[in-house]
Order: structure tokens, then sequence, then C-alpha cells
């Protein structure tokens, strides 16, 4: 009987069978994830985009209002897979925590289209002038947006790590594949994102809002229809540990316990030592796997491998925190940069308007040609330069977004000080006094931030999940939308603080209802100092770090991959 083409990286089908790499798996399964994923990320941006435009508009909030409550919800979105990943890595799985949590995500698009089609619902409107909303229909409408804010913490830390679950780590023909696995699912993301924000926002500002949320939610479902045909054909990950994330917690007791103990001088004294694991970073967590009957704590110590894991956390957390800056900067994407077009020339003929946040279609429609041209140029190109065979480092990758994110800001700057000009050279002062000035000078911007995110935000997602301990990618991926959650929640406080203080005295606020009659320049020329500033401990975290050791065939050992002079796998890096 001739044995069957089983996956080398001990994947499963849903039935728990060991996987036929020829029947399932690879780009065949993954089409339908990014089937899903384009719907999914129409549906969101569709809501996301044009948010602060109904919150000031439909239910009256101020500028600073808005913008804060835009922020937290957007904060939510991104922080709640943190507990999705959690469950999924130690309990149900990727597959399961999927399924369950876009029943919730579906539910809260569903409530949210009511909440603005349906007259009980929704402010009485009359010629175009929302009266102001019930306390009733505000909480019914945030009641929504927080539903779908659960759901998406199960559905986004999951789903693009269980496409990449698709391709086999040890045969090197799926691993080549796996190689642009990243950039080819931002691509469909992005193209569900320009859907939103070229067609979805115009039909909210023209046709009606709730067509204008009812087409996503309709695509939502279809997304999950596209995604369950393919569950014959998918590979689930067997887990190695039984709840991988308790060694977080685990190590640090463990160090604490044996704080007052020396740490030998050969690390080969360890528990559970093993050459192929071992880093000589952060040697404190060394502690928690020292050697000693003679004391309680560490009869219970943590192996060499434990300790490894944690190492790997702490090292990304600080890549972390210099990815909470950059994460701001995109913030002001669906906020600032929204009300900063309402105020410009936006006429495009004398009967159609294009609506302010249909600009932000630039930084995916940047997107869309730029990831083509990195993956298939610059890729191959810097590959025969540097050996390596992603052309370029994780770490390079993500300091060149932030150059070009930082020049984005920079260029926000330098037209926001003309839109000022502008507005004194004709004295206007009214909150609804169009600037004469044209949207379009809000285009370099938005196509600066198109292009970083080719780098910073695929990079950044990759970069995570590329260094995450084995049996944790979910939760790995988490520090990727955590950090844009913060990011968001960041910016809302900055927003809330510079208001207040520049309101102190009686002074002009920077971010005021009246955007023709405040200094949102020098909000910006604040933003372009941090970010100048986060690019140096950016500099200073990733010259510092050191990369994950990992398997380079099933039987092997493990090498540090992003180090040339250890780098022995033809294909490099595992992604």
């Amino acid at each position: 009987m001739e044995a069957k083409d089983y996956t080398q990286d001990s994947t499963v089908d849903l039935r728990g069978q060991p996987a036929i790499a020829s029947k399932t798996g690879r780009w065949k399964a993954c089409a339908f994830l990014v089937g899903y994923e384009a719907f999914e990320r129409m549906a969101f941006y569709g809501v996301a985009s044009n948010l602060v435009v109904y919150l000031t508009t439909q239910l009256h909030e101020d500028t600073v209002a808005s913008v804060r409550n835009v922020n937290n919800w957007s904060g939510s979105v991104w922080m709640t897979p943190i507990l999705g990943a959690y469950i999924a890595d130690s309990y149900l799985g990727r597959f399961w925590t999927f399924t369950f949590s876009s029943l919730i995500y579906v539910l809260g698009m569903v409530l949210l289209t009511m909440a603005v089609s349906l007259k009980a619902l929704k402010p009485s409107c009359a010629k175009g002038v929302c009266n102001k909303a019930s306390a009733s229909q505000v909480a019914f409408f945030y009641a929504s947006l927080y539903t779908i804010a659960v759901g998406a913490g199960g559905t986004k830390p999951n789903i693009s790590t269980f496409g990449a679950d698709q391709f086999d780590d040890f045969n090197p023909k799926e691993k080549e594949l796996k190689a642009s696995f990243f950039n080819w699912w931002m691509f469909s993301s992005f193209l569900g994102a320009l859907i939103a924000t070229l067609g979805l926002v115009y039909i909210q500002e023209n046709l009606g809002w709730g067509l204008g949320y009812g087409i996503p939610t309709i695509g939502l479902l279809l997304s999950l229809f596209i995604f369950y045909l393919g569950t014959p054909i998918y590979r689930h990950k067997v887990r190695r540990t039984k709840s991988p994330a308790r060694d977080l917690v685990r190590v640090p007791v463990a160090v604490f316990l044996n704080r007052k103990l020396k740490l030998p001088r050969q690390s080969t004294e360890l528990n559970g030592f093993e050459p192929r694991l071992y880093t000589p970073i952060f040697r404190f967590l060394d502690k928690a796997a020292i050697k000693d009957d003679n004391t309680y704590a560490t009869r219970h110590a943590c192996t060499v491998a434990q300790v490894e894991r944690t190492k790997l956390v702490l090292g990304m957390i600080l890549i972390w925190l210099v990815t909470l800056i950059p994460s701001t900067i995109w913030a002001q994407i669906n906020t600032l940069f929204v009300k900063q077009g309402t105020t410009l020339d936006r006429t495009l003929s004398p009967s159609f308007q294009i609506p302010a946040a249909s600009l932000g279609s630039f930084v995916t429609l940047s997107m869309l040609v730029s990831v083509p041209m990195y993956d298939r140029y610059f890729v191959p190109l810097m590959r025969r330069r540097t050996g390596n065979p992603r052309g370029i480092t994780l770490l390079q990758r993500l300091g060149i977004g932030f150059v070009i994110q930082v020049i984005a800001i920079a260029a926000a700057y330098a037209v926001e000080v003309r839109r000022m000009h502008v507005i004194r050279l004709h004295q206007i002062t009214g909150p609804k006094d169009i600037v004469p000035m044209s949207i379009f000078w809000l285009l370099p911007q938005y196509i600066l931030l198109g292009i970083a995110d080719v780098f910073y935000a695929i990079g950044l997602l990759e970069f995570f999940y590329n260094q995450s301990p084995e049996d944790m990618q979910s939760l790995g991926t988490t520090f990727f939308t955590s950090g844009i959650g913060v990011g968001n929640f960041l910016n809302s406080l900055l927003v809330t603080l510079v208001d207040k203080t520049t309101r102190t005295d009686g002074g002009k606020s920077w971010i005021g209802n009246n955007l023709n009659n405040c200094h949102l320049d020098y909000y910006y020329g604040f933003l372009l100092v941090i970010s100048t500033i986060n690019f140096g401990a950016f500099l200073w975290a990733s010259s510092r770090y050191m990369y994950k050791r990992e398997n380079t065939d099933a039987n092997l050992g493990c090498v540090q991959m992003e180090g040339k002079a250890l780098d022995t796998s033809p294909l490099g890096l595992q992604v």
C-alpha cells in the first residue's frame, strides 16, 4: 500500500487526522481565507472610515468628542484580539475561536445597520438637519459598535495566522510560497478597504447610512459562506503544550523567588539546558532555570525552553513599544485628516462633491500598487545584493516604513501651514466656511502613509508572527493588533490633553470645533517631533534585538535565522 504524503509539520484536518499535503493547505486553501479578509475589511472600513462624520452630523458630537470616541472604539477593536488569541492558543484553537467570534461580529453589524436605519433607533431629521439623539439611541448605537469590537477580538488574530498555518515550514516549496503570504494577505485587506473608502463612504453620505452599512453586512455574511466552503482542505496546527501562555507568568514568578541566588558561571548548569535554544540576552531571566535542590523555589525551576520563550516575548515588547507612535500617526487617517478635508474645496463637478473620507482610498491605492512592486521587484533586487531571502531583514523593513511615515506627517504639517495661510489671506472664520484650496492638497500625506504601510504594517505583522514562540503565534500576532489599539487610545488621550491644555487661560485650542479658527498645524508639528524622537528609539531597540532561533528541518535543531553567520537554510526565515 502506497504511503500518503502527509505534511511534515504535524498539521491535521478538522477531524484530527494527519493532513495530506497534496490535498490540503497552500494557496488553494488560502484563497477562501483571502476572500473572507477582503469582505471583512470592507465591513470594518465601511464603518471606521466615515464614523467621525456620522458622529458629528447625525449624533451632533463635537470634534474632540467624536475623535475621542472613534479612537476609543478603534482601539477596542484592535485590543480585544489579546483575549481572542489567548483563547485560541490555550483552549479552542484558531478555527473554532474564529467560528464563534465571527457570529458575534455579524450580530454587531446587523445591530449597527438597524441603529442607522430604523426610525425608532436613529435621530429624526428634516431637510438634512438631525435632532439630537436620545440617550437610548446613543446607547444602542455604541452597544452595536462594541459588539463588533468583541467579535473582531476572536477573528482578527486568528484568521491571518490560520492562513499562515496552511504552509508547511519543513517543505521547501511551500516555505517559499509562504514567504509572500503576508504581502498578498494584506493586498486583499487593502482591496476591501478600497471598496469601503471609494464606494461605501459615498453611499453613506448620498444614498443613506442604512444602505451604506447594510451592504458590508451582507458582504460579511457572504465572506463567512466563502470561508466555510474551504473547510475540508484546511490544515490545523496541534498544540505542543497545554497552555503555552502560562510560561509568561511562571518564569517571572520563578525569577522573583530565585532573586537572591547567583547565576551559574556556565549556562550549561541551567535546568534543561539546550545549546540550540539558549540565547545570552536578558540573563536575569535565567534565574528561573537555576537548579538548586536546597531551596523550595528551585524545586519548581523552569526549563531553558520556557525561559527562552519568555525572552522572545520580552524582546518583542521592546519593539512593540516603539510602534505605538506610528500607530498614533495612522489614527489620523480616519479622524483629523477627514475633518481637515471637510473644510477644503471638494467639488469635482457642479453636481458632485468627493466625500472627505474617500480620500483615504488613496492610502489603499498606493498600497495596492506598492505591494506587487515590493514583492516582484524590490525583494528580488535586494535578495541578489544582500543574500537575504527576504531581501532585507524584518527590522530593516520596519525602519524604512518609519522613515516614510515621518516624511508623511511632515507633508501633513506643511499642507496645514498652507491651509492656515489661505484662511488668513481670505479672512475665513466660520466653522462651515469652505477654504478655497483643493482637497487634493492632502493627497501626498495619504499616499506616503500607504507606501509606508507596505513596509511598516505588513512588516510588523510578519515580524510578530515570525518572532513569537511556537504554539503562541495567535497571541504573538496580537502584538500587531494591540499596538494599533494602544495607538488609537494614545491619540485619543493626546487630542483630549492638547485640547484642554491649549484652551487654558482663554487660549485658542489647537483642535477646536472650528478647524478654520484653531492651530491644527501646531498639533501636526507636535506629532512630527515625537515621530522623529520615536525613530531614534527604534534604532536603539533594533540594534539590541536578537532574532528568534527557529527550526529549519523537522528533525534538526535550530539556527538564528536573520543572522548571516548562522543562516544555513536556503530559504531563510520562517514566515
